[in-house]
């Protein structure tokens, strides 16, 4: 096995937030659905662009909504023009809040690495 130097560590995190009723309810993976939605305004082309399954990702929308109460996309059914799934107004909300709260808590952690376990210089 491959021997790292610890200079070369740093902090890496997945995060979710969950319920007493639902795990993984929301976290970086739908977050990443909603950017993507955002900027495609298709969930299946949003969900192509993440390596995902249409079925996983209506799944992954679905359950967030229901959990979290609120409806974060709002989806039209195809036809010739295709069809087309745009985020709500709350939904818009909730992907920056994440953003901002993600942010902070990357942050955090990057902190808490420097003052308790990243090895200075001199440092045996």
């Amino acid at each position: 096995m491959k021997r790292t130097k610890a200079s070369a560590l740093y902090p890496k995190l997945k995060l979710w937030l969950s319920t007493p009723a639902a795990e993984g309810v929301f976290g970086d993976g739908k977050w990443r659905l909603l950017r993507a939605i955002d900027r495609t305004r298709s969930l299946s082309a949003a969900a192509k662009s993440l390596g995902m399954s249409y079925r996983k990702a209506w799944g992954d929308l679905q359950k967030a909504e229901r959990h979290l109460g609120i409806r974060l996309s709002e989806r039209t059914r195809g036809g010739l023009a295709g069809g087309s799934t745009r985020l709500t107004e709350a939904g818009r909300i909730w992907m920056e809040a994440y953003s901002r709260f993600r942010s902070r808590v990357e942050q955090a952690v990057a902190e808490a690495y420097s003052l308790h376990l990243k090895i200075r210089p001199g440092d045996n």
